[in-house]
């Protein structure tokens, strides 16, 4: 081999060291060494080919004598999710690929924010091996939030807010100048004026005291700044509210199918206010079901492109906390004018049914309606009529017809629940909490919600509405230019989450068989056998966790846990965007519509689908957050107390646990567990005492003490009672 073969071929071995390692910097010695370069002779061979590699710039140049892996930046834009250790995940827009960014490369980004990444080149083998990208954050391309709220603190002469949001990695500076009054343990509202560069803090000035931390109030408020609800409708939003008349014009009422006199009812929470939905039942001659569900016609009044229109996109849903509600629409609309109220003419959009004795439907008509309520329900009302024929409830008499017609439409629900099962269709039954409160909102019982047979009537017949109307555009004849539309849509599992899913439990004695994927049934088959035991809660937590996320969609992939082709939302649209989007579509449809009308929808849809999918988890993070409030002012009279729980989550610093009848989840630190030293065993979600072999497992049973609550933290701490017990032996 000659001098120029040789040095190629050396050139050639840096070259594949470098891109193995694209991270790394190595000084010439220790690459030497690496490529098992001894000689001195070998070695001067060795920085000729690095000397040549570098001034055709093949290899980059750094600091301290130091040689790496050069390569074009590969740019992309993405949101950046904060993890706890100060790094960051950043999804990307298009692909919804991860890159991780290590804590000295997010460059000020924080959560939330839209950031351009520079990509690290991958070795062939971490393609192979389908390792994650990682990148470093080059610009902030748009801040993801403005605000932030948090708990003032002194450190020694200078003021900080310690954000709520731990996602939120760093605290704020406030100048004492901008505190606003604000005292040290106090929450407040930041305005962020500067954002600090690496690991500098970011600076800003206090907008609004919220009061002090811990107290009740002040940590609902701060739930709906930290997510930045709209607790205000805009003057402009009221005042268009406020010029619809009370009455329904003549005209309106001549041109809608009348069913004024038809018998139909609404059937809600007790606390309810506003009624989207009402329900009707009648056989036909031939012993079929006519059903109808007749549905808040909230477009009469919401028309595209108004201020209300723009208002309610913005927010997408309305957002219930446990003490209130902030609504979609103006009070005006959701709670008179738009809300199905008993003895009062509405507008309804119906879709009525014919359905067999065996629900299939045989015939379906969707129309705009007039409709007036018979009778307002409550769901326990429902059940307790259900149950014992009752002819009297708290709100009044029930007339034998009445009566009738509920037990009607329980049969018909249940032979529906029944079809929908045997289709695949999976029922996660996962356990709600719902409080009670005294004269000054402090909450004074935390109660288990418990999932009525009405409540399971009224489900029923909103899927099937939602599944017609969904099913009335999809399977329409295809046109040469096919109707955009909205869909309500659930993507299968990911096999990886399904394949630890069925691991997990397999621990617990059940089997899901994953080798040729699963289909709904088969999750249904192990939520039915675990229903009833001691780990139900658990796996049907664990299950509900390993699904995609159902969300909006222009592009119908079907609905995977409900085992629907075709499904959208149609039947709330007083509190969600998407049903008063699709009653639009219904109704121009109905009247033809125009191609470049149809362009112009194709184009809209996929950003109120984006909007609209967003907003939905956000208003479900803000609820939780809430109750996490209310459940945490609770706990708070109950220190020293014991409960019963079930162990939800092992991690290595201690087991999470949730009280069996309230809901209320907390911590077990490993530090509090003193009896043993415990070590995490990943693969069994336990932790297991090295000394005496006692074993914390997830889903097992447990007997806690509330050791502490701390109110601004949002969080319950307890011990393990029996070891608090063996402890005082």
């Amino acid at each position: 081999m000659n001098g120029s073969s040789i040095i190629e071929a050396l050139q050639k071995r840096i070259l594949d060291l470098l891109v193995r390692y694209p991270n790394e910097l190595f000084k010439s010695k220790e690459m030497a060494r690496r490529l098992g370069i001894k000689s001195e002779k070998d070695y001067q061979v060795f920085k000729e080919a690095l000397r040549m590699l570098q001034d055709d710039n093949r290899i980059r140049r750094a600091r301290g004598k130091k040689f790496g892996h050069h390569h074009v930046p590969e740019s992309v834009t993405g949101v950046i999710r904060s993890n706890r250790d100060g790094s960051g995940t950043v999804v990307l827009e298009e692909s919804g690929t991860e890159v991780y960014v290590a804590p000295d490369l997010m460059e000020g980004a924080a959560h939330g924010d839209t950031v351009e990444v520079s990509l690290f080149a991958r070795s062939t083998r971490q393609q192979e091996r389908g390792a994650r990208r990682e990148g470093e954050v080059v610009r902030v391309v748009k801040r993801g939030r403005q605000v932030v709220v948090g708990v003032v603190e002194r450190v020694r002469r200078i003021y900080v807010v310690v954000p709520d949001d731990r996602r939120f990695a760093r605290q704020v500076s406030i100048a004492a100048e901008d505190l606003l009054n604000a005292r040290e343990g106090d929450k407040v509202v930041v305005e962020l004026t500067a954002w600090g560069r690496r690991r500098l803090n970011p600076e800003g000035r206090v907008i609004e005291v919220l009061g002090p931390a811990g107290e009740m109030t002040a940590e609902i408020r701060s739930v709906v700044r930290e997510f930045n609800l709209p607790a205000e409708f805009p003057h402009e939003v009221q005042q268009e509210a406020a010029t619809f008349p009370a009455g329904i014009p003549a005209e309106e009422i001549a041109r809608r199918l009348d069913l004024r006199d038809m018998v139909c009812v609404t059937i809600d929470p007790e606390d309810a206010k506003d009624f989207d939905d009402a329900v009707s039942l009648e056989r036909t001659d031939k012993g079929a079901y006519r059903l109808g569900v007749h549905i808040a016609d909230v477009s009469y009044y919401v028309r595209e492109g108004s201020l209300l229109d723009r208002e309610a996109l913005k927010r997408g849903t309305s957002v219930y906390f446990p003490n209130g509600v902030i609504p979609m629409l103006p009070e005006r609309l959701s709670n008179n004018l738009c809300s199905l109220r008993p003895d009062e003419d509405r507008l309804a959009y119906s879709v009525l049914m014919t359905v067999t004795p065996r629900g299939t439907i045989e015939d379906f008509d969707i129309r705009e309606t007039i409709i007036r309520s018979k009778r307002r329900f409550s769901y326990e009302e429902v059940h307790e009529i259900l149950g014992t024929g009752a002819a009297r409830v708290r709100s009044g008499p029930v007339s034998p017809e009445m009566r009738a017609m509920l037990h009607e439409m329980h049969a018909l629900s249940q032979t529906l629940t029944r079809k929908r099962m045997k289709e695949g269709s999976i029922d996660f039954d996962t356990a709600e909490a719902k409080f009670t409160f005294d004269r000054q909102g402090k909450p004074t019982a935390i109660i288990k919600k418990v999932r009525l047979d009405s409540h399971r009537l009224v489900e029923e017949f909103m899927l099937l509405a939602n599944q017609v109307v969904a099913r009335h555009i999809g399977l329409a004849k295809k046109e040469e230019h096919p109707k955009p539309f909205l869909y309500r849509v659930h993507d299968s599992p990911d096999p990886d989450r399904l394949r630890e899913l069925a691991a997990f439990v397999e621990k617990f004695g059940f089997k899901l068989n994953v080798d040729a994927g699963v289909s709904s049934k088969a999750l249904q088959r192990l939520l039915e056998a675990v229903r009833g035991s001691e780990v139900e809660n658990v796996i049907n937590e664990v299950a509900l966790r390993s699904m995609a996320k159902a969300e909006y969609s222009d592009r119908n992939i079907g609905h995977y846990g409900l085992s629907f082709d075709y499904y959208s939302h149609f039947t709330s649209p007083i509190r969600r965007y998407p049903d008063l989007a699709v009653h639009r579509m219904l109704k121009r449809y109905g009247k033809g519509v125009a191609l470049a009308d149809v362009d112009a929808l194709r184009r809209q849809l996929p950003y109120i689908a984006k909007q609209s999918s967003a907003m939905e988890r956000l208003a479900m993070e803000a609820e939780r957050a809430a109750v996490k409030v209310v459940q945490v002012e609770y706990m708070r009279r109950h220190v020293g107390d014991e409960f019963e729980a079930v162990i939800s989550g092992v991690t290595h610093y201690g087991i999470f646990v949730e009280l069996t009848d309230l809901l209320v989840e907390g911590m077990v630190h490993v530090r509090d567990l003193g009896d043993d030293y415990y070590v995490y065993e990943e693969k069994k979600y336990a932790l297991v005492g090295r000394r005496t072999g006692k074993v914390y497992r997830l889903g097992d049973t447990v007997q806690v003490k509330v050791l502490r609550v701390t109110p601004e933290e949002r969080q319950v701490d307890f011990v393990v009672a029996e070891a608090d017990s063996d402890e005082e032996k």
